[in-house]
């Protein structure tokens, strides 16, 4: 049997493959890549680009030892027959902190934006819109604790998604306070959980001493009937006042700017060094999971890696979940381009003439040729499957001339261009 793709991983196709959805195309995950650069480079974010792999200590101080991710969904890299420490990345934060820490950026001016885009690795569960390896846009904001900051990433990744073309996208938008309200928070969660600790999941009676607000995140259906049963009081009622102007500042700043959000007390970072903001963003048309990605403050996160005290927020976004949401919504994304011009040669004498024209002209333009000598029908049928926008044939008495005499595929029109004015002619018409 021919050997297979790994589970959980996907092959991004050329256009015109076939039985190709939106989610395998190559090109569909370059609109997205190129849209958000567009988006978040005009805010002033420039890229930032970190390994794939990191330190297996980095992952768990970065992503928390307690969570599903580092107990259960790490990929541990070897080499050299020994174990090196090492796992894939399952999210791009921690490695942008760390890069941040490492490499002396905080002499940049502040707030310091960056973003980056690639895949991640999570050794779960497969489902569709979730595989082991997928790939995240990533921005992140360091240097400022301002509630402005805060806002203008939640606009920065709404405006992604709507230049993308979705209009099914709303905010659900939290706060988790300062610490001091986590504590407060985790000391009514411990009393209130630890009256049932035989209802509990297995995994929930873990996390009530190191990590309570989790529970609220667990995936157990019992577990979430004792928590409505109980009637927990959201992490909102604990907000001390500092936390409470700060929300308050996020939010008027999203009506003002016409970001679409819902408050939802049920939003919770589980982790000690996420602080204030939180958020997710929503689509419901992608199933029960209907979560695109979301965000959060994380002032602490740099002190937990060993560096000096950095504010930071960031957030970050499934190319895979939104391809499912542009394609149900029924959004057309566009096709890679073909070349501006496909050459072909009548005869085998011109091949090394179309060759030639077509390396040079490629200053200006994408341009391909035949590697072998066509009839004018099976040339032109070959550059209309190549969606090319002009298509010539060289025989003698083009090569005798020095012109070429291009057709625009759409329309059928055609024009004399001498060889040497191809490139100019490309540069204003391709």
């Amino acid at each position: 049997m021919a050997l297979q793709r790994p589970k959980g991983t996907q092959d991004h196709l050329p256009d015109g493959s076939p039985k190709l959805s939106s989610d395998l195309r190559a090109s569909a995950f370059a609109f997205v890549q190129d849209t958000a650069r567009r988006v978040l480079e005009r805010s002033g974010a420039q890229p930032i680009t970190t390994p794939l792999f990191e330190e297996a200590e980095l992952v768990k101080r970065g992503v928390g030892g307690s969570t599903d991710i580092v107990r259960k969904e790490m990929f541990t890299v070897y080499y050299f027959g020994d174990h090196g420490g090492y796992v894939l990345r399952p999210e791009g934060t921690a490695s942008i902190v760390r890069a941040y820490l490492q490499n002396g950026l905080k002499q940049l001016p502040a707030p310091l934006k960056l973003w980056t885009h690639g895949p991640m690795f999570r050794a779960e569960n497969v489902q569709k819109g979730r595989l082991r390896q997928f790939h995240q846009v990533d921005y992140e904001v360091l240097g400022s604790t301002d509630p402005l900051v805060d806002a203008e990433a939640i606009w920065l990744m709404w405006e992604v998604v709507r230049e993308l073309g979705l209009t099914g996208v709303r905010v659900k938008l939290g706060s988790i306070g300062d610490p001091e309200d986590r504590e407060a928070y985790n000391t009514y969660l411990r009393g209130l959980f630890g009256a049932h600790l035989e209802r509990l999941s297995g995994d929930s009676k873990d996390r009530l001493e190191r990590n309570p607000m989790r529970i609220l995140d667990s995936k157990s259906e019992a577990d979430q009937a004792l928590i409505t049963e109980l009637g927990v009081r959201p992490m909102l009622d604990f907000l001390g006042e500092e936390a409470r102007a700060h929300f308050g500042a996020v939010q008027a700043y999203l009506r003002e700017w016409d970001v679409p959000f819902d408050l939802d007390p049920s939003i919770v970072r589980g982790l000690d060094y996420y602080r204030r903001t939180a958020w997710e963003l929503h689509h419901t048309q992608v199933g029960a999971k209907s979560a695109l990605g979301g965000g959060g403050r994380y002032d602490g996160l740099a002190e937990q890696l060993g560096g000096a005290a950095v504010p930071g927020i960031g957030w970050a976004f499934g190319i895979e979940r939104l391809l499912l949401a542009l394609d149900a919504e029924g959004v057309a994304l566009p096709e890679a381009e073909g070349p501006a011009l496909f050459l072909a040669a009548l005869d085998e004498e011109g091949v090394g003439l179309a060759a030639r024209l077509a390396l040079k002209a490629r200053a200006a333009a994408r341009v391909e040729f035949a590697y072998r000598a066509l009839k004018p029908g099976s040339a032109f049928k070959e550059a209309d499957r190549r969606r090319a926008r002009f298509a010539a044939v060289i025989g003698s008495e083009e090569a005798a001339r020095g012109v070429l005499r291009l057709k625009a595929l759409a329309s059928g029109e055609q024009r004399e261009v001498a060889f040497g004015d191809l490139g100019t002619f490309l540069r204003e018409h391709a």
